[in-house]
């Protein structure tokens, strides 16, 4: 059976088009919470803090998680902390990781916390809403919100209508799922996507957005992908509309294979950094809080040094040396 020959999926696309269209995303999959926020203050994202908190939570290479600050839209000073997580394929234990999420980020900022799961899967079976544990009269409960993207299908005229750009998003992610190992499949419905992108009505950065959006879940052998993409400069001269230059088509090439190679570096540091930590603890029993500080910032070839010296340390000293005795504000 024939393949596209890539990964399909990948965190980086989600993570963009969420962040840069929160309130479109909002107002498209959980329009009770977008009517319930002020959206005249900014959403912060807290996607370095979050990280941070859930160091200890077991990590898996499907899913993003989203850790958004938004103030609520009644006249009272308050603020609350939105957790969104996509998720690509089925796991067990999904419900207790959102659980997990839930219990960290609110102990460490002792706010309320609102959870959404986006399910990007094809099992339509599985759906995950509630995390449940008791014994001997005790009992603790958690009732997330879910997406299912499959309960798009049979719907797509709608989202062909919708002015939402999340309605192009459900689309494009439905369509790379379903043209996984379709190349030709995937190449006509890749184009009438980026087609109805100029029928929309969208300007040229949400174009552009969305078209790095569409190339990236759905990705081509490489010679289909330099036919489709000659394709596209003949629809952009055709309709006077030059968006999706040669220079910002390969600036997107680019910055997919940069993507990918940064997140394989971030994903090998991560890791290493852990391990590091998990050690240090289980050594030390407690740690000044500019070790973990350190440790997650450094460079993978520094890591690679404390780990070396860490065999034989007796120290916190023996392991950082003159570092040891720097404190960080």
């Amino acid at each position: 059976m024939a393949t596209t020959g890539q990964s399909d999926e990948y965190d980086s696309p989600w993570k963009e088009i969420l962040e840069r269209y929160f309130k479109e995303f909002m107002a498209f999959f959980w329009p009770v919470a977008y009517d319930d926020i002020d959206w005249s203050r900014p959403p912060e994202f807290l996607n370095q803090e979050f990280g941070r908190i859930m160091l200890e939570a077991q990590a898996n290479n499907r899913r993003l998680d989203q850790l958004v600050k938004v103030w609520r839209n009644n006249g009272v000073e308050e603020w609350l902390l939105v957790h969104v997580e996509i998720q690509g394929n089925r796991v067990t234990n999904f419900e207790g990781r959102m659980f997990s999420c839930l219990y960290r980020v609110h102990d460490a900022y002792q706010r309320t916390v609102v959870g959404l799961a986006i399910l990007t899967d094809m099992d339509a079976s599985w759906r995950p809403t509630e995390y449940g544990r008791g014994l001997w009269g005790t009992h603790v409960s958690y009732r997330f919100n879910m997406v299912k993207l499959l309960d798009f299908v049979g719907r797509e005229t709608e989202l062909e209508l919708s002015d939402s750009p999340f309605a192009v998003v459900v689309l494009a992610q439905l369509r790379a799922k379903q043209t996984r190992h379709d190349p030709e499949g995937r190449y006509q419905v890749k184009m009438q996507l980026i087609r109805q992108l100029y029928r929309r009505g969208f300007d040229r950065q949400k174009i552009i957005d969305l078209f790095r959006f569409i190339d990236w879940v759905m990705r081509l052998p490489e010679g289909m992908e330099r036919q489709l993409w000659q394709e596209v400069q003949q629809l952009e001269e055709n309709k006077r509309m030059p968006y999706v230059s040669s220079v910002e088509r390969f600036g997107i090439e680019k910055g997919i294979e940069k993507g990918i190679e940064k997140g394989i570096e971030k994903g090998r540091q991560k890791g290493n950094a852990e391990i590091l930590l998990r050690q240090l603890y289980r050594r030390f029993q407690t740690l000044p809080g500019w070790v973990e500080q350190r440790v997650l910032n450094a460079k993978i070839e520094l890591l690679g040094e404390w780990a070396d010296r860490f065999v034989d340390a007796h120290s916190l000293e023996d392991i950082f040396g003159d570092e040891a005795q720097q404190a960080i504000p």
